[in-house]
């Protein structure tokens, strides 16, 4: 059984925030600073989805206002 692509990729990204708050809470003081850009890359992304699904329902329900115009 092949997993969808798109499904793991979704879950890569809060992966990446489990692993920097467990790498900073468990580590160092010194080797703590690794795991900063892994949580930042991963806020990013899960921002970056957000951002990119408001603007696409958005487009969306625009196209259909204009379609609902037209009749």
């Amino acid at each position: 059984m092949r997993l969808n692509k798109v499904f793991v990729l979704s879950l890569v990204a809060p992966f990446m925030v489990l692993i920097s708050v467990i790498g900073l809470m468990l580590r160092e003081k010194a080797k703590k600073i690794f795991y900063l850009p892994i949580g930042i890359m991963g806020i990013s992304i899960i921002l970056e989805k957000n951002v990119r699904r408001k603007l696409e329902r958005k487009n969306i329900l625009e196209k259909i206002k204009s379609y609902q115009k037209v009749k």
